[in-house]
């Protein structure tokens, strides 16, 4: 194929872009933009992700002693969970350059490349060379081993007549967290840095023992009565498994699976999904376990005997809809970090401790259900990243009910009929995201609303289409307009993009159009409380409208800020997307008088709303002090 030049084929994905906008949008263009801000605003790629896109050079004169050996610590086959001890020896001379890759499945491909030479040119290399093609899940400098460059770890390999060693070699021990990603996995030495790697040797496919075990399970509310639940887990089998539950009860799965068919892209630039990021699922198994009654514990396994069975695992039903109280806990933007010294394509650093202490919350006994609004796994076309992120909300969405929104990390593309055609999914467009997490929606229709306690959820997507001719927003202005004020007083909007935020970006967070379009429908229909994320802090307006203060909060007895919803004035608006993803700082000077309350630190709201009021309490993930609160109140309507 006939080599084109690199800007013709990064002009075209873009100019793919703009034609999307024009087609699928009511929203402006966005910006112009050079291809290094596009690509580190939208992905904030460190250096390691271009690994796979760099040419391979040649490693001059490997070592003759040169081995990798993996310790699990038990077993030879890898279990769901280990800290793998991976020693490199027989290193004859240590150079910062040397790395090692953690590779899945085993025979991909790290020495040569099938692709065209056009792919060569996409990625601004103009080098005819291989190409490390397969995304590796993890990687770590020798170096990480403090000893490795001074040689603190050496062996004799060679000894002369007089019994003085002629060649000494250095080692390097390093630990690595895997997960049962159901592929085998294998560790593979490079040199030359993360930039020009060259392969020097492998260590051979490791293997897990149950790549079929049913792992990850998480729930989900079905409706507002709180009288089922679905659960949904990942698998190595498509055979139909169980959850048994409530003493006696069980429920069939229904097992579904996506293919890297069904990712998105366009000709001219493969996204990572659709090439050297894609990884196969397995497949995820659905179960709704009905009988149930709300606010009540009950304890279940999922799995089957052909497969084997997780744990025990206890969990509570939320309360029903017009009941007296509900408590949960919301945030955006988390993610998922190593636990582990690597190097992976994207890291949120605060994910951990946020969810660290949400378990801790859940373990009190102070979360009936939690709301993930968007960015959820950032694993962005990369798909063994979702396996990761699932263990890691394992311990708090297998307990309490775990409702999500969509946002740009999990739907954009361009061509794919998303509102803004930026590569932000990396090519997923909601597949992904849709398939392990099944809210109460249509498939590609993202959108919801449920009744707990005293309150009434709607979740939109803001990814998806809301101008006034939309199907979402005459799906917004009903659901809106039916919503029983006796039965539950408060209504709380939620989604991605926010409408207010003090943050100066590189591209703007608030479209002007979407708060045109979608705001008066908050006023009118009298919405109490807002909560998006996407802005990677805390913020908190007053009841706010067009820009201004319509009502601002008092102090009550215990120097609460409080807002007196007895007299409506508009909605209060609280930007949670500190879950995970790194902070945004806010700037020197406070750009709108609406804004009151700025915080740049990991955490989480905790919300309690009865009947007559609702308290929100911004938390440090870190400390667990509550850094910020506030109240609405009102009597009877």
């Amino acid at each position: 194929m006939a080599r084109l030049p690199l800007l013709v084929l990064l002009g075209a994905f873009f100019c793919a872009c703009a034609a999307a906008a024009v087609v699928g949008s009511s929203s402006p263009l966005l910006p112009a933009a050079n291809w290094k801000t596009m690509r580190d605003s939208y992905a904030r790629k460190s250096e390691f992700r271009t690994v796979n896109r760099k040419t391979l050079g040649s490693c001059m004169n490997p070592s003759p002693y040169l081995a990798i050996t993996v310790s699990t610590g038990g077993p030879l086959l890898l279990p769901d969970e280990a800290f793998l001890n991976v020693t490199v020896s027989g290193v004859l001379r240590p150079d910062r350059s040397h790395w090692i890759a953690m590779i899945t499945p085993s025979n991909s491909s790290v020495s040569g490349c099938p692709l065209s030479g056009a792919n060569y040119i996409q990625t601004g290399d103009l080098v005819n060379l291989t190409l490390l093609c397969h995304y590796p899940v993890k990687a770590q400098l020798l170096r990480t081993d403090a000893g490795y460059m001074g040689c603190k770890n050496s062996e004799c390999q060679k000894r002369g007549a007089s019994g003085a060693c002629e060649v000494r070699t250095c080692a390097a021990s390093l630990s690595f967290h895997v997960i049962n990603f159901r592929t085998d996995v294998e560790f593979v030495l490079f040199s030359g840095g993360f930039l020009t790697p060259c392969l020097v040797t492998r260590s051979g496919p490791l293997r897990f023992a149950n790549p079929a075990k049913p792992l990850h399970g998480h729930l989900s509310s079905t409706d507002s009565n709180a009288t089922s639940m679905r659960l949904t887990w990942v698998s190595g089998d498509s055979r139909p498994q169980q959850v048994r539950y409530g003493g006696g009860k069980s429920a069939t799965s229904v097992a579904t699976t996506f293919t890297q068919d069904d990712m998105c892209s366009i000709p001219v630039l493969p996204s990572p999904a659709k090439d050297f990021g894609w990884h196969d699922p397995g497949y995820i198994h659905s179960a709704v376990m009905t009988g149930l009654q709300p606010s009540l514990s009950y304890t279940y396994r999922y799995g089957s005997d052909a497969v084997g069975w997780s744990d025990t695992i206890k969990f509570r039903t939320p309360p029903a809809g017009g009941s007296g109280e509900v408590s949960f806990v919301i945030f955006g933007d988390m993610g998922k970090a190593p636990l582990d010294p690597s190097v992976e394509h994207y890291i949120q650093p605060g994910s951990t401790s946020v969810a660290k202490a949400v378990a801790t919350e859940i373990e009190a006994g102070k979360v009936d259900s939690i709301f993930h609004i968007g960015d959820i796994s950032y694993a962005t076309g990369f798909l063994v990243e979702w396996d990761f992120f699932l263990h890691l909300i394992t311990p708090l969405a297998s307990q309490v009910s775990y409702m999500t929104a969509i946002g740009n990390h999990e739907r954009d593309y361009a061509g794919s009929g998303s509102v803004y055609p930026t590569p932000d999914s990396g090519g997923e467009c909601g597949v992904a995201y849709e398939s392990y997490f099944r809210m109460p929606a249509s498939k590609d229709k993202p959108w919801y609303s449920i009744e707990q306690g005293s309150v009434h959820f709607i979740v939109m997507s803001t990814e998806h289409e809301w101008s006034e001719k939309s199907e979402q927003y005459k799906w917004m202005e009903e659901d809106l307009s039916s919503v029983d004020r006796s039965r539950t007083p408060w209504v709380i909007f939620i989604g991605h993009r926010p409408m207010y935020s003090s943050n100066i970006g590189v591209l703007p967070d608030v479209d002007p159009v979407f708060v045109v379009s979608v705001e008066p429908l908050l006023l009118k229909h009298k919405v109490d409380l807002v909560f998006f994320g996407h802005v990677h802090n805390y913020e908190r307006t007053c009841a706010v409208y067009q820009g201004k203060c319509k009502g601002m909060p008092k102090k009550d007895a215990e120097g609460i800020d409080t807002y007196d919803n007895s007299n409506y004035a508009g909605p209060v608006h609280a930007i949670v997307g500190a879950g995970g993803f790194v902070l945004d700082r806010f700037p020197e000077i406070t750009l709108g008088s609406w804004s009151l309350s700025r915080i740049a630190e990991f955490g989480y709201a905790r919300v309690h709303a009865t009947k007559t009021d609702i308290l929100v309490q911004f938390v440090n993930s870190t400390t667990m002090a509550v850094r910020d609160q506030f109240k609405i109140v009102k009597g009877a309507r």
